[in-house]
């Protein structure tokens, strides 16, 4: 094992890894470098770098805890791997980082809104107790209350905490959240028609309060008749009655009365004391329906008290500067302690410099469009992965490894550079990165490569090539090796002449958010690409705009408020296909999503033995028929309780998985069990599938969507977001589509540069049956074969808001407006010819 001159390990050492479909890898990993792990989808990329690397860098951290210290950390498993040597204490930051909560916001999670506050207390414009207005002094900053030089009142400036929406500068009315939630009294009674007795009052009946109905009979209202038809008083006591005790008749199970008191929960009461006993998302989820959310009449959705809105700095008060977006605040600063007394001058330069450098950092990051009190939840996941990157460089760590998943996630080219750069500095504080990601824009970065593959699932989990980019370039092995040469071509399908031939949908918006009064036309039955920086309205224009407006008109509805107009063409059907999982839970699998199993349940229940046995489709399955594996009642795995470490999931050990009972495999059709098929691939299962015509072409759809090596068990909810876009189109190629218009976010998210190509192919068939396919996107691959783009910008938030560019890819390049251009006009020249 390799030392450097101070004996410092210089690589990690894997031996025998077989996480997932690793086939006992040996690999060295180079520490204090950047090293890419590339490979196709489902290669065993993520299972090297997150489920062995970074599982055992942080595993062993935690070891080395307490256990009282470690009974209160999740921890991770032991990873499936002979060896790891010289492993560093590991971070992830994952491609779908955890949902904020609703107190987060831009500035909070940056931390930018630290120094933001501290900058209101130390340099802002303070209120006397009488309202009048006190010039920032230096007296501030050694702890002196200040003096009134109007009406004398001696008064303590406020501190920092004062401006925090999470403490003390929290508005009382909303505790610091910026919005109120009410009852929302129409939904408590949803059919007037209906009578109390008849489950007229939602909440009593969901909320197990089934006896309320005979306890407000007690207190006059009538329940037997129709809700519609009671009387104002009876109605206010539905809603709004006191909470007193009434004796009632209560059945038992026997039919005997029983004589009970019981206390009065009224309709708004029953959804309160809800929502503060739900423990879970499911359980909000039952709540919400009874719920209005809105912007809280006394901040106006500031979140922050009227004390931490009276300071001002530069006649701006905490709300208005963070409402301001980061590229605006990191010029404004700046003037700001330019604009200082000579004697505050130094503490405002020291207050405001890591304000400065953070920001400046993010706006590398392609982040200057954010404001600081944008909600933590309204961000893409690829911008909480950037926020979650720049907080990793501002910790200064050393000798930690950094495993991040997918960083270029959301990112325009033009913001590759800043994501270098803050890769750059974390290993120039002396730690490791391994990255997994397909852009080869940020893949020709780094200073080493292992390559995973040749193939998906069980074709893949092999070591295919290692070394840097020159010697990938020359490994006839290498998938990704020409890429990074340029030897491979861009353009791989080939593109309409006349874009418009087929007809065009067309839009007129008035401003929205930062987005300008657009007019667009999209072409029918091409595929176009909308592009731009982040930020730059893409999503306002196609989401928030061109859908709604579509589907509005389609149904004859009213537009929404800023679309003037909508001309949908020839599109009578709208499918917007989201990377969202598949499925709530593992019952859902890609057999029963695409509705394989139900055929195949029929097959088995046909054959001579199970007809023999009485069996019918409906016993074949493994969520409820008499077949389910009855340990883990068709689950195919089993929690284990292992005290204060966390719960252990494994395969379950009667049935190994295959959530079938030992049973099931004696009904056996041309040889094979129905567990058994469902153990193996699309591309494995097509040959095993005679005479079951619709199974066949399924499965082959499938393979035509480059989903060939998922297994027919495989829990869908485990899917990537790139799977989970494919598989949701399964049951669409093939069909005449004219009429039907399909909006794509970012499909390529995930892709090896191989299988953006098979992404093309299948988004080509849909056009090919006359679809009309509209893709948000930034990878330059996709983008150069389409046969129409519109380019938003041309830069983001109040930069941006504008179509700057619209035409063929080459039109693009010729656009000197156009950011897009610049990047695609580049990658164009550096691959080989079209093919």
């Amino acid at each position: 094992m390799g030392r450097d001159g101070d004996g410092a390990p210089v690589r990690i050492a894997v031996r025998g890894a077989r996480v997932h479909n690793l086939k006992g890898i040996d690999v060295e990993v180079p520490l204090r470098r950047l090293v890419a792990v590339a490979g196709v989808s489902g290669s065993g990329k993520s299972s090297l770098a997150l489920g062995v690397l970074y599982a055992e860098g942080s595993r062993r951290y935690l070891e080395a805890l307490s256990t009282y210290t470690r009974r209160r950390l999740a921890q991770a498993p032991r990873a499936e791997v002979d060896s790891v040597e010289h492993v560093p204490a590991a971070l992830a930051l994952r491609q779908r980082p955890g949902p904020p909560s609703v107190r987060s916001t831009f500035g909070t999670s940056t931390e930018l809104l630290n120094y933001l506050r501290l900058m209101y207390s130390r340099l802002g414009a303070h209120l006397c107790p009488n309202g009048h207005r006190q010039e920032p002094t230096i007296d501030v900053a050694t702890g002196a209350d200040l003096t009134c030089p109007v009406c004398g009142a001696v008064f303590t400036p406020p501190g920092a905490e004062s401006f925090a929406f999470n403490s003390d500068g929290a508005c009382p009315r909303c505790e610091g959240t910026g919005v109120v939630r009410e009852v929302d009294e129409a939904t408590l009674v949803p059919d007037p028609s209906k009578s109390i007795e008849d489950g007229a009052v939602a909440p009593w009946s969901m909320f197990g309060l089934t006896v309320m109905p005979a306890v407000a009979a007690e207190l006059g209202v009538r329940t037997d008749v129709p809700y519609a038809d009671l009387t104002a008083k009876e109605r206010e006591t539905v809603m709004r009655g006191p909470e007193v005790k009434r004796q009632i008749r209560v059945p038992s199970k026997s039919g005997k009365l029983f004589d009970l008191n019981f206390t009065y929960r009224n309709a708004r009461r029953a959804v309160e004391e809800a929502v503060r006993n739900a423990a879970s998302e499911k359980g909000l989820a039952r709540v919400n329906r009874f719920i209005s959310v809105q912007t809280c009449p006394v901040c106006g959705g500031t979140r922050l008290n009227e004390r931490a809105r009276s300071t001002t700095v530069d006649g701006r008060d905490l709300a208005e500067a963070t409402a301001t977006t980061l590229g605006e605040l990191v010029v404004w600063v700046p003037e700001v302690v330019a604009a200082l007394p000579a004697d505050m001058a130094r503490m405002g330069e020291t207050i405001t410099a890591q304000f400065l450098e953070i920001g400046k950092r993010l706006i590398g990051l392609g982040l200057d469009y954010l404001s600081l009190d944008r909600a933590g939840s309204t961000l893409s996941t690829g911008e909480r992965q950037r926020v979650q990157l720049t907080r990793a460089v501002r910790n200064e760590t050393t000798g930690v490894l950094y495993v991040l998943d997918e960083p270029s996630i959301g990112l325009h080219p033009s913001n590759v550079d800043g994501l270098i750069t803050v890769m750059r500095d974390l290993l120039a504080d002396g730690n490791s990165v391994v990255m997994v990601d397909h852009d080869v824009q940020v893949l020709r970065e780094a200073d080493w490569f292992i390559e995973i593959g040749p193939g998906s699932g069980s074709q893949g989990g092999q070591v295919l090539a290692t070394g840097d980019a020159a010697a990938l370039a020359a490994n006839g092995r290498s998938l990704i090796g020409p890429f990074l040469a340029g030897r491979e071509p861009s353009v791989v399908r080939a593109r309409a002449d006349d874009v418009f031939a087929l007809g065009r949908i067309t839009l007129s918006t008035r401003p929205i958010h930062t987005v300008h009064a657009l007019g667009l036309d999209v072409p029918a039955g091409r595929l176009t690409a909308v592009t731009g920086v982040s930020g730059s309205g893409k999503t306002t224009m196609v989401l928030e705009s061109l859908i709604p407006a579509l589907q509005a008109r389609l149904a004859e509805a009213p537009l929404p408020a800023h679309v003037a107009d909508v001309g949908p063409g020839p599109v009578r059907r709208v499918h917007t296909v989201d990377s969202s999982p598949i499925g709530a839970n593992v019952r859902s699998t890609v057999a029963t999503y695409t509705g394989i199993l139900d055929d195949l349940r029929r097959a088995w229940a046909a054959t001579p033995d199970a007809k023999a046995d009485g069996l019918t489709a409906g016993d074949f399955s493994f969520n409820t028929g008499s077949l389910r594996c009855p340990r883990c009642e068709g689950t195919g795995e089993i929690s284990l309780d292992v005290q204060f470490l966390p719960d252990v999931d494994i395969a379950c050990p009667d049935c190994k998985g295959c959530r079938y009972a030992p049973a099931a495999r004696r009904y056996e059709r041309d040889g094979l069990a129905l567990p058994d098929l469902l153990t193996l691939t699309a591309t494995q299962a097509l040959g095993r599938v005679q005479g079951l015509k619709k199974v066949g072409a399924r499965l082959r759809t499938l393979a035509d969507l480059g989903l060939g090596y998922l297994t027919l068990g495989e829990a869908t909810p485990a899917l990537s977001g790139g799977e989970a876009q494919r598989l949701k189109l399964a049951s669409e190629l093939g069909r005449d589509q004219t009429d039907a218009l399909f909006v794509f976010d970012e499909p390529s998210v995930g892709l090896h540069p191989l299988d953006v190509r098979t992404l093309l192919g299948v988004l080509d068939r849909l056009t090919g049956h006359g679809a009309t396919v509209l893709v948000i996107e930034h990878d330059l691959d996709l983008i150069a074969n389409a046969d129409y783009v519109i380019d938003m910008g041309p830069g983001g938030g109040s930069r941006g808001g504008t179509v700057v560019a619209t035409g063929t890819p080459e039109d693009l390049t010729r656009e000197p407006d156009s950011l897009t251009g610049r990047y695609l006009d580049r990658h164009l020249k550096a691959a080989g010819p079209a093919t």
